[in-house]
């Protein structure tokens, strides 16, 4: 029997129930068991749809690991602790991370767990891969909830993009909530749907927005960040999550496609793209001191220029030829540079106490 693709599978769905939120829709994309897209497909690097910060440069990944060794230091050195990714990509973040503590802090790497969190198998055995040569020992839960009551000092990039969003469309009636549909070609198309929302979730952008305005909220997201912080509070630590997104809460539709390093339509071929919208850092702030922690915002680019991008770049340069340092240069740009990951990229610091290192006063 010819197993119905998962488009086919979508419009059917939609035939039978009705049109599906832009959340729904997100979610069988990305984690359908069979034909999502993390479950199905090689989402990164060259070969892949795009190239996360980990995979520019190893310095990203030292930089995170240097930073765990300050904050671990300014909360009095728990031991033992757990060094947690969640939602790991290939392993190279953790990779770099472990071989950065098993060198400048030995202390903790000692002691610490070193622990994934990864509800794709796919990915997970790849991660393996990456780490087959690395000290360890590794291991890997589907969930927050299954990680043991310790210290965690947990790391997340590109996490929050890829939890699914709910969109509002403003129309000459009111906010309604955007939805996937079918139009008559049996085509995927969105609709405006009867679902409205209470008045203050909106950004007060929203108050003079036009018809055809998006509005995008993201409740997965802000329960995802309470439970992280939940652990934190209960049990000690600190995280760390970089993302792509806007400081202030903002009006616009982000939901986009990502299909060879380029954009595509959302709409398009269901699970063979990646699909992510941009993150709204205060509404994960608001989830962090719901939990009585602390939240830091700064921009990828001042993080890593303060934690010592160009001093490690220099130090890399040092033993490396004249193409070596054009190709380090080019990464420095690429992870910190204004029109590239530097200010697009946005990292926030969680904690029960505001952390010396680096300062996450203010945005850059």
């Amino acid at each position: 029997m010819t197993q119905r693709s998962l488009r086919r599978r979508i419009l059917d769905l939609i035939e039978a129930q009705g049109p599906l939120s832009v959340a729904d829709y997100m979610t069988l994309c990305l984690y359908d068991r069979k034909e999502g897209y993390y479950m199905s497909r090689e989402p990164f690097g060259r070969g892949g749809d795009f190239t996360t910060a980990p995979e520019v440069s190893q310095m990203f990944g030292e930089l995170v690991g240097a930073w765990i060794v300050s904050a671990w230091q300014a909360v009095d050195r728990p031991s033992p602790a757990m060094i947690v990714e969640i939602g790991p990509g290939r392993g190279t973040l953790m990779k770099d991370m472990e071989r950065t503590l098993r060198r400048i802090a030995p202390q903790l790497h000692e002691a610490a767990r070193f622990e994934l969190i990864e509800v794709s198998p796919r990915l997970a055995r790849i991660q393996a891969e990456t780490l087959a040569t690395s000290s360890g020992p590794f291991d890997w839960h589907d969930d927050i909830d299954a990680l043991p009551s310790l210290p965690l000092f947990i790391v997340g990039n590109e996490l929050f993009d890829a939890v699914p969003i709910r969109q509002y469309v403003r129309t000459e009636s009111g906010w309604r909530e955007r939805c996937v549909g079918a139009d008559g070609n049996g085509n995927l198309a969105f609709l405006a749907g009867a679902g409205s929302l209470d008045a203050s979730l909106l950004p007060a952008a929203a108050a003079e927005a036009a018809p055809g305005t998006i509005v995008e909220v993201a409740p997965s997201r802000s329960a995802l960040m309470q439970k992280i912080a939940e652990r934190i509070a209960g049990d000690g630590g600190a995280g760390l999550f970089f993302d792509y997104g806007y400081l202030e809460p903002a009006t616009g539709d982000s939901f986009q496609a990502l299909r060879r390093h380029a954009f595509t339509d959302p709409l398009a071929e269901p699970g063979k793209a990646d699909l992510t919208a941009h993150v709204d850092f205060a509404a994960l702030a608001d989830a962090v001191r719901a939990a009585g922690l602390v939240a830091g915002l700064a921009t990828q680019g001042g993080f890593l220029l303060r934690m010592g991008l160009l001093e490690r770049a220099g130090r890399l340069g040092a033993d490396a030829d004249e193409a070596g340092r054009e190709r380090i240069s080019g990464e420095v740009e690429r992870l910190a540079g204004p029109d590239q990951m530097g200010s697009l990229f946005k990292v926030m610091a969680v904690a029960r106490q505001e952390l010396p290192l680096p300062p996450f006063s203010s945005p850059d």
